[in-house]
């Protein structure tokens, strides 16, 4: 009977409840509302001796993720899963289990130096301590374990219409799993030397504070094709432990896109543009416009293509410029910006001096040194009786690491892969000597024969010029003495 008449009381009073907030909400004036809501509060923070902190996920001043909110999620997601009811499970790169962590709307409790705290929520005397100290120790633990748990990626940029609405993403990515290092990647001895430069960089924080420079540094790999200057900007990403920013010039409308771009990128990243002389016009031609327009009005294929190339991307060498080293250059902290290209000869100068690609790495074609490198990573061999005509042969030609590469990959189950390799890559080095030569050959034909005609032609135009001359002296050769006058007959006749 107890047990009854208490839910019959409980009943009657949520019912009472209901039914007044009812009323309040259809009959009371809007226009009092916050006031009621004010007073409400003040009345209740004297009775309820609780403090609440709210961390909202996007603030209203930008529309990426607050770090804050971002960092707590990370702390409690490490350090109160166990405890929690309902989680969520994902891979992370080289995990040998399932991590797990807290899910949507589920409510944890975190233990700090004996006190116990629900969802940020506690006693107004332990206010110095959650101010002071636990929200310190909350963030600080939760960069660490975001540091640990952390998956690089790899992003490359979207097209300006995804930058926008409800599901904007101005950059895209993957996670990078590139497996190159520094190790096993072939090259000359300057490995040691860009290694420790790097390793510098990324320990210099208080050093550019001091000096009053931008913490990034700019790096500018040259070389021809195939010497693996991709794979040096992966080592750089895994020694450093980088994300990448892949940027595709030619899907960037204008300088202010560009500039979007940069302040979307995080800290401690590699911003990359692969191929640069070949995504605009950087040849150091500064050509005026009424040149340009000069040389293409006559070609209406050229004025429309011209046109065309306006209309899609109206990016400036100025443009990024500021891009690398301007002031938005500082609006974020340990970058790298690193450029590749084939035909360094044909950027500006303005766009490789020092201060914006500080160091300029060439990587060249495969030398006896990185051979020995490829031959440790594919056959895991040191030595071997052919690798003195192999260094012979790498001397006395130019072949690029990846063609090496090609012919180092076993491609059938032998006794002996090592010797099947390395014989296959003696006749593959002796054919790339002899097309080089016959390559040589053709050129010093084509040049010869283009000189013989140049020489041809420079003589029919002087014989040209001699028969002009004669045919002029033919013309007024006709004179005659005429009582001590020299008269010149004319071509009517008449003589004066």
């Amino acid at each position: 009977m107890v047990m009854s008449e208490m839910f019959t009381q409980l009943g009657s009073v949520a019912a009472g409840i209901m039914f007044l907030w009812a009323m309040f909400q259809q009959y009371f004036p809007y226009q009092l509302r916050p006031h009621i809501q004010k007073y409400t509060q003040k009345l209740v923070s004297f009775v309820c001796p609780y403090i609440q902190i709210t961390v909202q996920e996007y603030s209203a001043d930008r529309w990426r993720r607050n770090e804050a909110y971002v960092t707590i999620e990370d702390y409690l997601s490490s350090n109160s899963s166990s405890r929690a009811k309902w989680l969520k499970a994902d891979i992370i790169k080289d995990s040998q289990s399932v991590a797990l962590s807290k899910d949507d709307h589920e409510e944890v409790t975190d233990e700090f130096q004996g006190k116990r705290y629900y969802c940020l929520t506690f006693h107004k005397r332990y206010r110095d301590l959650i101010v002071g100290t636990y929200l310190n120790h909350v963030i600080k633990e939760g960069k660490a374990i975001a540091v640990r748990k952390r998956q690089r990626k790899l992003y490359t940029n979207n097209t300006s219409q995804n930058w926008y609405g409800y599901k904007r993403s101005v950059w895209s990515h993957v996670p990078f799993e590139h497996p190159v290092t520094f190790e096993t990647l072939a090259m000359k001895s300057k490995k040691e030397e860009i290694v420790t430069d790097l390793t510098i960089f990324r320990t210099r924080k208080q050093y550019y504070s001091k000096i009053g420079k931008a913490w990034k540094r700019g790096y500018l790999l040259h070389g021809p094709p195939g010497t693996a200057k991709s794979s040096m900007i992966a080592a750089m990403g895994n020694l450093l432990n980088y994300d990448i920013y892949d940027v595709e010039l030619t899907s960037v409308k204008d300088n202010t896109e560009l500039r979007k771009l940069l302040i979307e990128t995080t800290s401690k990243s590699i911003i990359v543009i692969e191929d640069i002389d070949c995504s605009f016009n950087l040849t150091g031609q500064r050509k005026k416009k009424e040149e340009e327009k000069e040389e293409s009005k006559d070609d209406p294929l050229l004025m429309k293509g011209k046109e065309y190339e306006n209309k899609e991307s109206k990016v400036t060498l100025s443009g990024l410029l500021n891009f690398i080293d301007g002031l938005w250059s500082a609006c974020g902290e340990e970058r790298l910006i690193v450029f590749t290209t084939n035909h360094v000869e044909k950027l500006d100068l303005a766009l490789i001096r020092r201060g914006r690609m500080d160091k300029h790495i060439e990587l060249s074609y495969c030398c006896f040194e990185a051979f020995k490198v490829l031959a440790k990573n594919y056959l895991d061999i040191d030595s071997h009786n052919l690798f003195p005509s192999i260094e012979r042969l790498l001397g006395e030609t130019n072949m690029t690491p990846a063609n090496v590469e090609e012919n180092l990959m076993p491609k059938s189950i032998t006794d002996d892969p090592e010797t099947a390799c390395l014989e296959d890559l003696i006749p593959a080095i002796e054919t790339a000597k002899e097309e080089a030569r016959v390559k040589a050959k053709k050129k010093a034909k084509e040049k010869e024969e283009e000189e013989e005609r140049l020489k041809k032609e420079k003589e029919a135009k002087e014989k040209e010029e001699a028969a002009g001359e004669v045919k002029e002296k033919e013309k007024t050769k006709e004179r005659v003495k005429e009582n001590g006058v020299v008269s010149v007959v004319k071509e009517n006749g008449v003589v004066s």
